[in-house]
């Protein structure tokens, strides 16, 4: 399974680390799209990312589509599977 260059999986580092990475995909390879992806506790980190990329850096970038979902994760340990939101942000400059 290729990797899709313009996707930035969201986890637990600092948002401006994404933001960077959002500057960087739409820069680098002047796309036109970046995707945003994250489950659970990142989803909160995703929606500042875009917010601070629309409003700081990039003002023309607009939101295309929000897509939300969830996920059954069984742990690695053994035990009952969870639920866990996911959500992905589109965004079009």
């Amino acid at each position: 399974m290729a990797k899709d260059p313009n996707t930035i999986y969201v986890g637990n580092k600092p948002p401006m680390n994404y933001v960077m990475a959002v500057i960087t995909g739409f820069n680098m390879s002047d796309a036109e799209e970046v995707t945003l992806k994250a489950r659970g506790r990142a989803i909160s980190t995703a929606v500042d990312v875009a917010e601070i990329v629309r409003n700081r850096f990039f003002k023309d970038a607009k939101v295309h589509s929000i897509s939300i979902g969830t996920e059954e994760i069984t742990p690695r340990e053994g035990g009952n599977p969870r639920n866990v939101s996911t959500m992905e942000i589109n965004l079009r400059k």
